[in-house]
């Protein structure tokens, strides 16, 4: 059994979610978002009474089969539906940080234009769910409701310049520690 899967998905107040088959939707204050659970997956909405005498909604996740693949889709599955639901009440973000002598960016628009030490500047075009926000010229933050999207476009921001070992010029996560290296003795 998994510790993962058995934990049932909470849904916070203000969030609304629907089950339709495998198709799983969810509406909060932020946006909606739609899943569609493995057919190895049962899902099933379910309401418990809590402490205030009110009811909770919760999502409870269960493999259809004994299968190996049932077992191990069962707790990925249940981890999505997590997201989804955090994502739609509160929302994700990342903070990358730009570190070196002359290296900087700005918003333009939807595009983030950095000047990165190459002989062009670097412009990539914030895809559609994502919101980039400059703070000062070192600082961007990526946010928004998909988890997956939201660390997809900051591993990309990161990679075009991920931070070097010698003195650790570049673009990096704000809580990530480069380990530095000795440069050559004479």
């Amino acid at each position: 059994m998994s510790r993962i899967g058995n934990k049932p998905v909470a849904i916070p107040d203000g969030v609304e979610v629907t089950l339709d088959g495998q198709a799983l939707k969810a509406k909060g204050k932020l946006g909606e978002l739609e899943l569609t659970i493995h057919d190895e997956v049962s899902a099933k909405l379910e309401e418990v009474a809590n402490d205030d005498g009110k009811n909770d909604k919760i999502v409870v996740l269960a493999p259809k089969s004994n299968s190996r693949f049932a077992s191990q889709i069962w707790p990925t599955m249940r981890t999505l539906v997590n997201n989804i639901v955090i994502g739609v009440s509160e929302g994700y973000s990342k903070k990358l940080e730009i570190h070196g002598v002359g290296l900087r960016g700005n918003m333009q628009g939807n595009t983030l234009v950095m000047s990165l030490g190459f002989s062009h500047e670097v412009r990539y075009d914030v895809p559609a769910g994502a919101k980039v926000t400059m703070d000062g010229q070192t600082n961007i933050e990526v946010s928004g409701i998909d988890k997956q999207l939201v660390g997809q476009v900051a591993a990309k921001i990161r990679g075009f310049k991920p931070p070097e070992p010698y003195k650790g010029k570049g673009i990096r996560y704000a809580d990530e520690y480069v380990i530095r290296k000795e440069g050559k003795k004479k």
